[in-house]
């Protein structure tokens, strides 16, 4: 059984009377009909491509509440594939309600079923984690020639566009622009790489002014009807690596509000990065799940719905 704060409950795997497609490292993905999908976000939390045995409370419904509010924020920017998130209005039966709704409520979507493009859109505003790295050895971020003497987590002059072709196990490779193209096509590229990097720009620009700097995220889009849409996570704490505004310095590590907190810990633990990942203390958990809500909050100005 995973590990879990005593006094707090978790999601850690849903099971409803639905056809499961896929149980990812953090979402459970049912079928609901040919063209709708259930997302339910869990408190399973992923670090370097490992799935932890200690979910995080309330981590399901953070992740799940704050795409909303990104969804709507962007739906002029671009559509998405948002139907509803009120369990009562997506069309099950009373019964089902009953039975599973208030587990649901919260951290589940109806969604548009599209088709995914095989592609992770990650944004890089900050010169941070392994961007920082690559910018030691090379000079460079994913093959982009940045200026000497640049700090660590230092802001770029320009956000950078580094894709990455997107593991369901194991890791994630770092893909140029051309490679890009050759999976998706270069008009569809071209499309990708400019959203991500508008929608990376507002969110930025919105999160400064709730006190939070947005250091860099990544995005997914997928193909419905023709049309390309926004999919899946925007701009979570576990998505993006968020930093207090306030506390701010380039040259040095910055305090986390996101996922890094848990990266930290697994780096000074001495774990190689290979299944099984090791259970997490309770005080990381518990710091990990209040960052979550903290952003929450200041992003939106609202409490998490129960």
């Amino acid at each position: 059984m995973p590990a879990t704060l005593k006094s707090k409950s978790t999601v850690w795997e849903t099971k409803l009377p639905l056809k499961l497609l896929n149980r990812g490292k953090v979402r459970d993905i049912y079928e609901v009909s040919a063209d709708k999908l259930l997302i339910i976000t869990t408190d399973r939390l992923s670090a370097f491509d490992v799935v932890l045995p200690s979910p995080i409370p309330d981590k399901g419904k953070v992740l799940n509440q704050i795409s909303l509010f990104w969804f709507e924020k962007f739906k002029k920017l671009v559509p998405n594939h948002i139907l509803t998130a009120d369990v009562k209005k997506m069309g099950f039966d009373a019964r089902f309600v009953k039975e599973h709704g208030a587990s649901l409520q919260g951290r589940s979507i109806l969604v548009h079923r599209a088709q995914p493009l095989p592609v992770e859109c990650v944004v890089r505003g900050f010169l941070a984690g392994s961007g920082w790295k690559d910018y030691l050895k090379t000079g460079k971020v994913c093959g982009h020639a940045l200026p000497s003497g640049l700090r660590q987590c230092e802001e770029l002059k320009e956000p950078l566009f580094t894709p990455a072709t997107k593991a369901s196990v194991g890791h994630d490779m770092n893909i140029d622009f051309n490679e890009t193209v050759k999976l998706v096509g270069a008009k569809v590229a071209t499309q990708i790489r400019d959203l991500s990097i508008k929608i990376y720009k507002e969110g930025v620009k919105y999160a400064k002014t709730r006190g939070i700097l947005i250091a860099d995220t990544k995005f997914e889009f997928g193909i419905f009807q023709g049309k390309l849409i926004l999919i899946d996570e925007v701009l979570t704490p576990d998505s993006s690596r968020f930093w207090p505004k306030k506390t701010y310095r380039a040259g040095q590590d910055q305090p986390s509000l996101d996922k890094q907190i848990v990266r930290n810990f697994l780096l000074e633990s001495g774990w190689d990065q290979t299944p099984p990942g090791p259970v997490l203390p309770e005080d990381i958990m518990d710091k990990t799940s209040k960052a979550y809500k903290d952003v929450f909050k200041r992003l939106t100005r609202k409490s998490l719905s129960r």
